[in-house]
């Protein structure tokens, strides 16, 4: 069991913002000898799991992880429903749309959508954010009880204000970000789950915070709510509260 908690700590390194990774670095940031670094990627190497990037000693997940990545989004019925859905509103409006899924206190884009539009926001999939910091996070924290949240923030001593903004979420159905994440970039963000697999999902249009005013902003949310409330509908999700526009 300890060289698979290893194997996926090794994963857990890459995201948006480490797309590579040597032995050493390895060894540093996972404080492991290095030796049983080196044992680790190359046992993760002929697992298909790593691979190196040409003639040099760096990594980066091999073609077995992509292949996973890519079933996990078949299997998910909410999954390919949210990616109609921000298909359809990335090509009405030319911003880019994310679908991510919380994991304890972080979130991850799963599928991104890029925008069309020539002043656009880039693409941070596979980048972690802190869930109670960004609107997709917030949205998907509504969705659990205080009680839920006060325990998987126990200690914390923003606790306060994020039960306040949750409060707000669970009233309008719908989460937003200004400049919060990312400098000069705002975000609508609703989420919406599928009761059969207990699985849920922020549907989330990121846009340029100088090129939208609040008619684009409401004409926004009310075509990523539309969508998320017709998912909604199909899967029975009892617990998704209709956005306000």
């Amino acid at each position: 069991m300890s060289i698979l908690k290893n194997a996926a700590d090794v994963l857990r390194l890459f995201g948006a913002d480490c797309t590579d990774l040597t032995v050493s670095e390895v060894t540093t940031r996972l404080d492991m000898p290095k030796a049983n670094a080196s044992r680790l990627l190359k046992a993760m190497r002929e697992a298909g799991m790593l691979e190196t990037i040409g003639d040099t000693r760096r990594h980066r997940p091999g073609r077995l992880m992509l292949d996973l990545a890519a079933a996990f989004r078949r299997s998910s019925g909410l999954i390919g429903r949210a990616s109609e859905v921000m298909s359809e509103v990335g090509l009405r409006f030319g911003h880019t749309g994310y679908i991510t899924l919380r994991v304890g206190r972080e979130v991850t884009a799963v599928a991104d959508f890029p925008g069309t539009n020539a002043l656009r926001v880039v693409s941070n999939i596979g980048r972690r954010l802190p869930a109670a910091m960004s609107a997709t996070g917030r949205s998907l924290l509504a969705r659990l009880t205080d009680e839920e949240v006060r325990a998987l923030y126990e200690g914390d001593t923003a606790l306060d204000v994020l039960l306040e903004k949750l409060s707000e979420v669970r009233t309008t159905g719908y989460a937003t970000s200004s400049q919060e994440a990312t400098p000069g970039v705002d975000s609508i963000a609703i989420a919406v789950a599928d009761p059969a697999t207990d699985e849920a999902v922020s549907l989330c249009i990121v846009y340029p915070h100088a090129v939208v005013d609040q008619s684009g902003h409401n004409e926004m949310l009310a075509a990523l709510a539309a969508g998320a409330t017709r998912i909604a509908e199909e899967l029975g999700d009892t617990g998704f509260v209709t956005p306000k526009i």
